[in-house]
């Protein structure tokens, strides 16, 4: 690996954690207001009919901390990857 090909997974592994982040804060948003609306609303059609359409925030919440994962593991290679090489 050249010598400074280790830098590309652990600024991909940096970014993959920006990412996993601003899906988790989302997610968290998500859901806090989506739960807000039960008390705010008279009405029940959106938990019914599920419109308007919202993302899931359960998904939201396991993407970000799959992508986090996938994240510090680029990161952890692209360590090694300096040390080694």
């Amino acid at each position: 690996m050249t010598s400074s090909g280790w830098l590309i997974p652990v600024i991909l592994g940096g970014v993959f954690i920006l990412l996993g982040l601003g899906a988790v804060i989302w997610g968290k948003r998500e859901e806090k207001s989506y739960y807000d609306a039960l008390t705010t609303r008279t009405d029940l059609r959106e938990f019914f009919d599920r419109w308007p359409f919202r993302a899931e925030p359960g998904a939201l919440k396991a993407g970000g901390w799959i992508a986090i994962a996938v994240g510090l593991v680029m990161i952890i290679i692209g360590g090694i990857f300096g040390l080694v090489g």
